[in-house]
C-alpha cells in the first residue's frame, strides 16, 4: 500500500471512529437511525476500498445526526 493510501485509510478511520462516538452519545431516536443508515453505508464503502463514498456517508451520517 503506498503512503498515499495509508494516510487516506488513516483518515477514513479516524472520521469513523469520530462519526461513531457522536451515534454512540446521541438519544434514540429517527435522527440516530438515520446516521446508521448511513454509518453502516460508510462501513462498506470503506470495505470496498472507496473512501471517498465512505467520506460522504459518514458526513450524512454526522448530519443526520444535528
Amino acid at each position: 500500500m503506498s503512503q498515499e493510501n495509508q494516510t487516506a485509510e488513516n483518515q477514513t478511520v479516524k472520521h469513523m471512529a469520530s462519526v461513531k462516538a457522536a451515534w454512540d452519545k446521541a438519544p434514540e431516536g429517527p435522527k440516530k437511525a438515520a446516521a446508521l443508515k448511513h454509518y453502516q453505508a460508510a462501513e462498506k464503502a470503506h470495505e470496498a476500498e472507496n473512501d471517498e463514498e465512505a467520506h460522504n456517508e459518514l458526513k450524512q451520517a454526522s448530519r443526520a445526526l444535528m
